[in-house]
């Protein structure tokens, strides 16, 4: 009995972290001690050296990480944290003001371009039969695209999910029950959300996925092979890029390499900032707990930066961006402002 406690306690042990944390910090410590040729328990000096070593040819952000992992082994092992003394955190600084880069973010699937993937894989099974290979890839595809975009969901959140946490509604939606997430850090679990659409709808799009599988219970999104055999297993997280990029190629898409798995959330975000979502709603939606993280997803187009300053170069005040800022309200009116109407003017934090 004692035995299995301990296996148990074990087990919960691993479980409280995640698999990608663990082998993220595995790979620090290793890299401390193969490639910067460190020891440990490590000295602030070490780390300090060890940092200067890849300053040029690492990011600040995988500088960052190299760190946290190290951090993590002094603490597991009982020792003093290094990375946070002094001298390595002015080291760090001293860096990141000098070989600091733009941070790559991934392009955003823009509507237009999600209508034209969504059409061509249900031209595609319009043309076959449920007895057809292809067929069962081509309804998985479609309802991950939908569901991916519609839900803002990250790569891990949409191959996590499983058949019997997914309820329908008929007509009004779908609800995503997903045990831990990346912003549920008490891996309470989190229930998520999604409408039924009157076009490119996911809840259409998950059934008839479900329906070709006749699946109801295991990992909703799975691989298929070639001749349509379906795995039992979830897909991979990493896979997510090669397969969305696949479909950009099949579809005709220029520049496929430039989107990633975080296209498809970068897309909604700027889809419903579009829309007239407020940064509130949009926080609520997606799961984002702070600003910061929300504005990193997204960015003000050229063309509506251009767009802006013409309104304001024209005079025309009653724009539908400020219709957008002031949802509901009509423009205050040239003789509203001179009878002593109050005047608020919005600013609006654009991301770097």
């Amino acid at each position: 009995m004692e035995n299995w406690g301990m296996s148990a306690v074990e087990t919960y042990e691993q479980l409280a972290e995640r698999a990608n944390t663990r082998r993220s910090y595995s790979a620090a410590v290793k890299h401390f001690e193969v490639e910067g040729r460190g020891s440990l328990p490590a000295t602030p000096e070490a780390v300090a050296a060890y940092l200067a070593q890849f300053a040029e040819s690492l990011s600040i952000t995988t500088l960052k990480v190299r760190l946290a992992g190290l951090a993590n082994w002094h603490k597991e092992h009982g020792f003093t944290d290094p990375t946070r003394s002094p001298q390595v955190l002015r080291v760090l600084k001293g860096i990141r003001s000098v070989h600091n880069r733009t941070v790559k973010q991934a392009r955003p699937i823009e509507f237009q371009l999600l209508e034209q993937l969504a059409n061509a894989i249900q031209s595609e099974i319009d043309q076959s039969s449920s007895s057809d290979p292809g067929y069962l890839k081509l309804t998985r595809d479609k309802a991950m695209l939908l569901i991916g975009f519609w839900r803002g969901f990250r790569a891990d959140e949409l191959t996590r999910l499983q058949f019997e946490h997914v309820s329908i509604r008929e007509g009004i939606g779908m609800q995503c029950y997903l045990p831990y997430s990346k912003g549920d850090r008490e891996s309470s679990g989190r229930s998520f959300f999604c409408p039924a659409l009157s076009r490119l709808c996911p809840v259409d799009a998950f059934q008839q996925w479900q329906s070709a599988t006749g699946k109801t219970s295991g990992p909703v999104f799975r691989r298929v092979d070639r001749w349509g055999h379906v795995a039992d297993r979830r897909m991979a997280p990493g896979s997510v890029v090669p397969w969305l990029r696949s479909l950009f190629l099949s579809a005709g898409v220029k520049d496929a390499h430039t989107y990633s798995s975080h296209s498809l959330r970068r897309g909604f975000a700027n889809w419903a900032k579009t829309c007239g979502w407020d940064i509130k709603e949009l926080m609520t939606y997606v799961g984002w707990r702070d600003v910061s993280s929300a504005l990193r997803y997204l960015e003000l187009s050229e063309q509506s930066l251009a767009d802006r300053f013409e309104q304001g170069l024209t005079g025309d005040r009653n724009s539908e961006f400020e219709r957008t800022l002031v949802r509901g309200k009509p423009p205050i009116t040239a003789p509203e402002k001179r009878a002593g109407a109050k005047v608020i003017v919005l600013h609006k934090q654009v991301p770097e």
